[in-house]
């Protein structure tokens, strides 16, 4: 008893050596001078092409880039006439669905079968398109049942798609595609990240002695004549410039916030704004030409599982009774109330990095937990970084935002690159590291997000390699509600290709993805960048699920 009483003494007070180092490294951190956060700073112009600056990679970066460049190509389309007429371009309201016969069992689908759903596109005309390229994302669902999962879209590229499903449940199953852009649509905004991707702007603040002067910043500046501060992160590579004001130094830089967007008729062609109409064209329903529903009966004793001819669709789960359930071998289960989920992460530390998506997720802890109590370390309510610790059951929380580009207001030593965090990080098996980022890089290039995730990819790696035992989770991107700001600059197109490319450049490695892309799809709650609690509460569900796994589950 005396061994093993000192022995949670020596191991409590290793846990308050760390909380002591933690709120240092928050709170009492002495303030570090640019110089030393970026030695690099110069005031020579960066040597770019065109607007956005992509240095040279490794030949293996360099193929994987290109392979994850072509992997999310998207197929081409129509050049836009001038002046551009809605005639001639998607319409949604003349469109249909077809749920196709089924092709085994009868005529009847059972519960393991693919359900396929054809879809016809046609213009304001009615007539039919001849070409493909339009966004569309589809859901089954049963609002009764709590039920509902994603679908597959497949582009024919002949103005036809095929919707494929898993049939999961028994009992109904209704259909629901949507258009989210047109293919005009997607003319538009491919046009814009090419020639606009500064398109949404920062800034900084110099300050030296009483004087201090506002700048531009970004990751793709423009080449004036004016000189430019070069910010790449000495670490990690991740670019980012400002244009220099006269007699100000660039190691004079302080502070870092979002300045503005382009007004959207400036980026914006004549009548371009028609492609992006809500209830028209812009995230709008199809109907459906018949049944828009299925009738599902119970799997068949022996009787093989009816697959799609068109594409083999595995879903990574489904709801059923509002929870979400995985099929990929996860089991999920409820953590309900306080008391289970402090069981679960008792003697953990969990670190939360990235954006705004990432924050909900602190927030949910901070209020599910009564016994986690927030650190006041006088950072802002939106920007962090944040500190939580319930002091009996040896829990600590972190949140910190992710590197540039961010909308956010901050001083320069509160804002990180996540692939720093993680090398500098003490890991180990009571570590739970989680990390999403996406939201606030939809108006760059997608080769600038690829070269961000591959460097948090080898942070992980390293890490993964001196503390293997180390839980990592990453979140992925999800489609929100669309406006036309919203849409021109964080389009659910730009994030479904930065959810392919995170699936892909973390694969086969020792990591868990929670997708929130179909969980939010699959949800009957409308879309939005920060879903709302229900769909919150199933994702951290699989967050504890992850972390707790059931044993022999």
């Amino acid at each position: 008893m005396k061994e093993s009483s000192f022995k949670g003494r020596r191991c409590f007070t290793i846990f308050l050596l760390l909380l002591t180092a933690f709120l240092i490294f928050f709170q009492f951190q002495p303030k570090i001078s640019s110089t030393i956060v970026y030695p690099n700073a110069t005031t020579e112009p960066p040597k770019v092409r065109s607007i956005c600056n992509f240095p040279p990679l490794s030949p293996k970066d360099a193929l994987e880039e290109r392979l994850l460049l072509e992997s999310v190509s998207w197929p081409e389309t129509p050049a836009l006439p001038s002046p551009l007429s809605l005639e001639l371009t998607s319409d949604p309201a003349h469109s249909s669905f077809t749920i196709l016969p089924a092709r085994g069992g009868g005529g009847q689908w059972h519960v393991g079968d693919q359900l396929e759903v054809s879809i016809a596109i046609s213009d304001f005309k009615g007539q039919p398109k001849k070409s493909g390229g339009d966004f569309l994302l589809a859901r089954l669902h049963n609002l009764t049942l709590g039920a509902g999962v994603a679908g597959k879209v497949v582009d024919h590229l002949n103005g036809s798609y095929s919707a494929v499903f898993p049939l999961l449940w028994e009992g109904a199953a209704q259909v629901e595609v949507t258009l989210v852009h047109p293919s005009e649509a997607i003319t538009v905004l491919n046009r814009l990240t090419s020639e606009q991707p500064d398109r949404i702007f920062f800034k900084s603040v110099l300050s030296l002695g009483s004087r201090s002067q506002t700048t531009i910043c970004n990751m793709c500046l423009r080449q004036t004549k004016q000189p430019i501060c070069d910010f790449t992160d000495p670490r990690t590579g991740d670019p980012w410039f400002c244009y220099n004001p006269k007699n100000m130094s660039c190691d004079a830089r302080i502070a870092h916030s979002m300045a503005g967007y382009k007004q959207t008729p400036a980026l914006l062609k004549a009548k371009e704004d028609k492609l992006f109409q809500g209830r028209v064209n812009l995230k709008v329903r199809i109907p459906a030409s018949g049944p828009a529903g299925v009738t599902v009966l119970p799997k068949k004793e022996g009787q093989p599982e009816v697959e799609s001819s068109i594409v083999n669709f595995q879903a990574s789960g489904y709801y059923y009774q509002g929870l979400w359930r995985a099929l990929d071998g996860t089991k999920v289960r409820q953590f309900t109330g306080a008391s289970a989920i402090t069981q679960c992460l008792k003697g953990k530390v969990v670190h939360l990095y990235g954006d705004s998506t990432i924050r909900q997720w602190f927030e949910f802890l901070n209020a599910a937990l009564p016994d986690l109590k927030e650190f006041n370390l006088g950072s802002s309510r939106t920007n962090g970084p944040f500190m939580a610790l319930d002091y009996e059951n040896k829990i600590m929380v972190t949140f910190r935002l992710h590197g540039p580009p961010l909308r956010f207001v901050g001083s320069i030593e509160e804002i990180r690159y996540i692939a720093n965090e993680l090398d500098d990080l003490i890991a180990g098996p009571n570590i739970v590291v989680v990390f999403g980022i996406w939201a606030h890089f939809g108006s760059f290039p997608i080769e600038l997000y690829i070269r961000r995730l591959q460097r948090i990819r080898s942070a992980v790696v390293r890490l993964l390699d001196r503390a293997p035992k180390t839980v990592i989770i990453i979140r992925t991107a999800n489609p929100k509600a669309l406006l036309l700001d919203v849409a021109i600059n964080n389009s659910d197109w730009f994030s479904v290709q930065f959810d392919k490319v995170l699936r892909a450049i973390f694969k086969g490695l020792n990591v868990h993805l929670i997708d929130a892309w179909e969980m939010v799809l699959a949800h009957h709650l409308p879309n939005s960048l920060h879903p709302q609690p229900p769909i919150i509460k199933n994702m951290m569900d699989v967050l504890f699920s992850y972390t707790c796994p059931q044993k022999g589950g």
